[in-house]
């Protein structure tokens, strides 16, 4: 089950209900740590990588980028 359909589920929200295409459309994602580090090893590792998987310190960022990101939200709540 994929980030996505785990909040839907959550919020007990079906997936045909729209609400994960909306969030798709206006750019919204969700990360865990597993999922970040992924990308971060795509984006920045890239074809040309050593490695095939994301590195500790892909994980590292991964995870720097998620409190990171967990700070701009509490900081700046919905009006």
């Amino acid at each position: 089950m994929s980030n996505l359909e785990a909040l839907l589920q959550s919020m007990g929200v079906t997936a045909d209900s729209g609400l994960g295409q909306w969030m798709v459309d206006r750019g919204m994602a969700l990360a865990d740590e597993e999922t970040m580090s992924q990308a971060i090893h795509e984006v920045y590792c890239g074809i040309a990588a050593d490695h095939p998987t994301p590195s500790a310190k892909d994980h590292a960022q991964a995870l720097a980028l998620i409190a990171s990101i967990q700070k701009q939200v509490e900081s700046h709540p919905p009006a």
